[in-house]
């Protein structure tokens, strides 16, 4: 596989990440629950905007096994408009610090491609992984915000903006041009002094079928980054499109899907099912344990 520049030698193999003071380790894979505080999300919109949602959907995901918990109060299905930054972050900073408040130990994660919205969020309620969906694209501010405030950050493959990005994507090779796009953010991060990234292809952002089986085929190629992998396919189109079926019929293909991300190197798994994902990597555990003696 052609990468320009390798990023391995600005990071060596990561296996944890440190978060609040303490380490995360990712030797085994772990699982993040999304909880999605937006009206119009894709799956589950508008079911979480009151705080007492929010605490209750919180605790069943923490019950259920989630080791980080994912608030984002920005839909980015296709065909989605961007919201104000006010009004992201009237819907996301009471969401943050009512299950900070609530669940002190849960670490947490905050989908924003703002860096204003990140730093007031951190600032504000402690420090959480910041899930960049632009990969910095979307605001020439992100890296150093990121630098600055000393958290983990998701770097994510995305073409175009929602709004269009599934109108007509085209690769020359889907794992070769997100290798490429990763190598050379990976190298504005380190030179600004990111220290913990944790890669996101982007299954679903810009991508048609054949290019997210495609990445998914060869989501191990990543590996050559020596970088966290996450993977975030749940209930998404590229299952509900081949099944034909709606996402409230996709469970059993979400899972399906993630055990052949594990399978693929997946470190993390962002998921709406918490349970049947931790479930999935029990077994992947378990498989590897067997497989290792």
């Amino acid at each position: 596989m052609l990468i320009t520049g390798s990023a391995s030698k600005f990071f060596k193999r990561k296996s944890s990440i440190s978060l609040n003071g303490k380490l995360m380790d990712l030797t085994n894979p772990v699982v993040m629950g999304i909880l999605n505080v937006s009206k119009d999300s894709f799956y589950d919109g508008g079911k979480y905007t009151t705080e007492s949602a929010i605490l209750q959907r919180a605790e069943a995901m923490i019950r259920e096994g989630a080791d980080i918990i994912d608030i984002g109060a920005v839909s980015t299905r296709p065909g989605s408009e961007m919201v104000s930054t006010k009004e992201e972050l009237t819907r996301l900073l009471p969401a943050v610090s009512a299950v900070r408040k609530k669940f002190p130990d849960i670490p947490l994660s905050v989908d924003t491609f703002r860096s204003w919205v990140a730093l007031r969020i951190i600032d504000e309620t402690g420090e959480c992984i910041v899930n960049d969906i632009s990969g910095g694209n979307f605001d020439d501010h992100m890296f150093d915000t990121i630098a600055k405030l000393g958290v983990p950050y998701v770097l994510m493959h995305i073409l175009g903006i929602p709004k269009t990005m599934q109108e007509n994507p085209t690769y020359e090779d889907v794992v070769q041009d997100i290798s490429r796009y990763f190598s050379e953010k990976v190298k504005r991060l380190s030179k600004a002094g990111v220290k913990d990234v944790i890669l996101d292809p982007g299954f679903g952002f810009g991508k048609n079928l054949d290019d997210n089986f495609d990445l998914l085929n060869r989501l191990d190629s990543f590996k050559v980054f020596q970088l966290p992998v996450m993977v975030g396919v749940s209930r998404k189109s590229m299952i509900c499109k081949l099944l034909e079926v709606d996402p409230d019929h996709s469970l059993t293909g979400t899972t399906a899907v993630n055990v052949m991300a594990l399978l693929g190197g997946a470190d993390i798994l962002r998921v709406h099912d918490v349970r049947e994902a931790v479930e999935a990597v029990k077994l992947f555990k378990k498989l590897k344990e067997v497989a290792n003696k």
